[in-house]
């Protein structure tokens, strides 16, 4: 059996003492929480000196506060560490995208960086929403063990030819086919070019 090295068993003793299901699922839930509480402004401002500021104190009590409330559910942290895992891999394969992309460009072509341009961005939107969706529902249980996706493909592919779940399908279809053939966007446009 090979030896493990230094940098290894760090990681393992890291992990005896609770830095991965404790403290980083601590950080981030607290990072994540006081930030939108500073974007939203929902405790309000206060002027100091004649300069508005948020009420730091109130959104780091309320960030730590539901932090803290978080971690002391392990379901919670391990939903939260497969969400996020998930998510990362969804981003690092965005990148891998990009760099091919890039690949095919020359260096006067993209002096801003390689972004995808109109329709695609919008397209690449909706397929990293999904994927976001998928693995929200892979990593939520049932009271079974099964995920919610496991237990979603399961109803769907055993009521398939219901006629309620075809229903649902032909409604989405009809409404994913009405946005794109009328597109508010390309209206807009046209009437200001009129």
């Amino acid at each position: 059996m090979a030896e493990q090295s230094a940098f290894r068993e760090a990681l393992e003793f890291f992990g005896d003492i609770g830095i991965y299901d404790v403290v980083l699922p601590f950080l981030l839930v607290f990072t994540i929480i006081f930030a939108i509480l500073e974007k939203t402004k929902v405790f309000g401002m206060e002027e100091v000196d004649g300069v508005k500021y948020t009420k730091k104190n109130l959104n780091a009590i309320a960030s730590f506060v539901i932090a803290f409330m978080v971690i002391a559910s392990s379901k919670l942290v391990e939903t939260i560490t497969t969400i996020s895992s998930q998510v990362v891999i969804l981003l690092m394969l965005s990148i891998f995208f990009l760099l091919l992309v890039g690949s095919f460009y020359n260096a006067e072509d993209f002096k801003e960086g390689v972004f995808l341009k109109s329709p695609w961005n919008a397209i690449f939107m909706i397929i990293m929403f999904v994927g976001i969706v998928f693995i929200f529902l892979q990593a939520i249980k049932t009271k079974s063990g099964e995920s919610w996706l496991e237990w979603f493909w399961k109803f769907l592919s055993e009521h398939w030819s219901s006629r309620g779940i075809a229903s649902i399908i032909l409604l989405i279809i009809i409404i994913g086919f009405m946005v794109v053939v009328i597109n508010p966007k390309e209206k807009t446009k046209k009437e200001v070019e009129k």
